[in-house]
């Protein structure tokens, strides 16, 4: 397969996908990407009141992230797309794309992600929805386009070992 044109910085939420994949960007560079800003407003507000998304209703989300991925690379851009991608079927949906890409997962403690989640303020995504993250999240590990990378790193160290991952 040929070099990634497509980084997908994935993980639950408040593991640092947004932070990690505008600095990613900068240093690749590429475009970058934030999958929350393709959710319907409906998505949004069932999320901020609380309740988790079904996997029927992340669907059109996943497939609108397909299409600009495509459109994006198709004009000439490298981008990088911070993605929850929770599922293995949504990750497979983006690998249906054939676009060359790679997984960067974001796993760590679910305790300092939550203490990380009480101190962010201006997010839709409550931090009493991290445990359904938790729960709906299917572990990348054994697939072979997925670098692992802590979220304790300093995100100097987590932007080094993401270049590496890619060959950069």
């Amino acid at each position: 397969m040929s070099a990634p044109r497509v980084a997908v910085v994935m993980g639950v939420s408040g593991s640092g996908k947004t932070t990690l994949a505008q600095a990613l960007a900068a240093a690749w560079p590429a475009t970058c990407l934030d999958a929350d800003d393709f959710h319907s407003a409906a998505a949004r507000a069932r999320m901020a009141s609380g309740l988790p998304l079904t996997d029927r209703m992340r669907a059109p989300w996943v497939r609108r992230l397909a299409q600009e991925l495509q459109r994006r690379t198709a004009a000439g851009e490298r981008v990088v797309l911070a993605f929850s991608g929770l599922r293995r079927r949504h990750r497979d949906l983006l690998r249906a794309t054939a676009l060359p890409l790679h997984f960067l997962f974001l796993h760590g403690d679910a305790a300092l992600i939550a203490a990380r989640m009480q101190a962010r303020s201006g997010h839709f995504m409550p931090a009493s929805l991290l445990d359904s993250q938790f729960a709906a999240l299917e572990d990348p590990g054994p697939e072979p386009d997925v670098s692992a990378v802590p979220v304790d790193l300093p995100l100097g160290e987590q932007l080094r070992r993401a270049l590496a991952a890619l060959g950069a």
